[in-house]
């Protein structure tokens, strides 16, 4: 059965995600509102602006809620997304959902004309690592597990049902960050049903 994955549709490049998720074996929805979280096997918090995001989760009153979800089901964030999903968040410090024992500082690789088109290992695969005025790992938890590091820095970690990109793995062509993820939330859906 194909899960269900929302895509948080608040701002950032929500369109591409759901593309990389339909070609990786999902059935995409948008996400706007709590009521929108119903039915959802799990989340992609895309990137954007995190402190924009912020308020918008407030304007919407989703800000709990997606709290909630995460406490049951995956949630896998993408450069802004990872930033919120990050339990501490540095330069400057900004509330955010707490779900990954990470420390994260914002624009850490620079501004927008410092954004770069890099090479990575993922799995043992050359990957193409899109990154816009990205986020940087600066503290790994004991519980997370970092999957793919760029400059020497973590860029892909996860922590049990969560997983956070601080590049944009929905820009590139290769799908096997989004299809880690539905293993994740599979993993989880049959474990519930």
């Amino acid at each position: 059965m194909q899960p269900r994955i929302g895509v948080l549709a608040l701002q950032g490049d929500f369109a591409a995600h759901r593309k990389a998720l339909e070609r990786a074996g999902a059935r995409p929805c948008e996400v706007r509102n709590a009521a929108d979280l119903e039915g959802v096997d799990g989340l992609v918090i895309p990137g954007g602006e995190s402190t924009t995001m912020l308020k918008l989760l407030d304007v919407e009153d989703l800000f709990q809620p997606l709290a909630e979800f995460g406490k049951r089901k995956p949630i896998f964030g993408t450069c802004a997304g990872a930033i919120l999903l990050a339990k501490e968040v540095l330069n400057p410090a900004q509330r955010s959902l707490g779900l990954l024992d990470l420390t994260v500082e914002r624009n850490a690789y620079g501004r927008q004309i410092d954004s770069r088109i890099a090479r990575i290992d993922l799995g043992g695969q050359p990957a193409e690592a899109v990154f816009i005025r990205a986020p940087i790992i600066r503290r790994v938890g004991s519980g997370a597990k970092i999957l793919a590091e760029y400059a020497g820095t973590p860029v892909l970690v996860e922590q049990g049902k969560h997983l956070v990109a601080t590049f944009h793995p929905e820009l590139g062509s290769d799908d096997s960050v989004h299809r880690r993820f539905l293993e994740k939330v599979q993993r989880g859906y049959t474990e519930n049903k």
